[in-house]
């Protein structure tokens, strides 16, 4: 499958100075700002939020289940779209592992330490997306 380079989400490094910076705002915390690029599991605890990632952002466990209200992206990785899906979960939720911030975002965490009760988040994610970090759009998603 060919990436639709048109719709995929811009890749900073998280080392750019110049990066642009976005308003994250969490349901609960308020606002943030977070730099352009950043993988919005890890913008998340940034900002104060324990949001699980038991697998370690590999969207395996999707304890890293975000609602969105304002700034959804309108692409997603193939494995986003696998694993919810799968889950029969794809429209009413997505997963920030997957997810790289691009613009403004308000969204609500589904699953915090906290109200899951476990010690800690999970295994740290990698700063860039994994697996195979290519994204489309989902009606390309769901044509092929």
């Amino acid at each position: 499958m060919k990436l639709d380079e048109s719709l995929a989400a811009p890749v900073h490094s998280l080392a750019d100075d110049d990066a642009p910076m976005h308003e994250l705002t969490i349901e609960g915390l308020g606002p943030c700002e977070v730099e352009e690029g950043t993988r919005l599991v890890r913008a998340i605890e940034d900002c104060g939020a324990a949001v699980g990632h038991r697998c370690g952002g590999q969207s395996q466990c999707t304890t890293c289940r975000v609602e969105f209200a304002a700034g959804e992206p309108p692409v997603m990785t193939e494995a986003e779209y696998d694993k919810l899906t799968d889950i029969g979960r794809l429209g009413e939720m997505r997963l920030a592992c997957q997810i790289v911030v691009d613009r403004d975002m308000t969204l609500t965490p589904l699953m915090t330490v906290e109200d899951q009760g476990w010690d800690d988040a999970g295994p740290e994610p990698a700063l860039m997306v994994e697996p195979d970090a290519e994204w489309f759009s989902i009606e390309t998603l769901e044509q092929r």
